[in-house]
């Protein structure tokens, strides 16, 4: 089931303590994740419950995620910061 509204426990998991990841996390989340396909949506959703550091790593480009769904996803993040504005 496609989610059609942001969930706050969503909002919430975005939220990591690092200013880096709750930028590029919560823009997405707020900007693109309602567009997401619901297979992307739960990818997403997923995503979030890596470690902080591993998502640091691959959101600032500096590894490359082993999961080829988490790579994707990573990718749609990273490509979404970089065009927003």
């Amino acid at each position: 089931m496609t989610i059609t509204e942001v969930p706050p426990q969503l909002r919430w998991a975005c939220r990591r303590g690092m200013l880096e990841l709750d930028v590029l996390l919560g823009n997405f989340l707020e900007e693109a994740f309602l567009s997401l396909t619901e297979q992307d949506q739960a990818i997403f959703v997923k995503l979030l419950s890596e470690n902080d550091q591993d998502l640091f790593m691959w959101l600032t480009g500096h590894k490359i995620p082993e999961n080829t769904k988490f790579a994707g996803m990573v990718g749609k993040i990273r490509h979404h910061a970089q065009n927003r504005h």
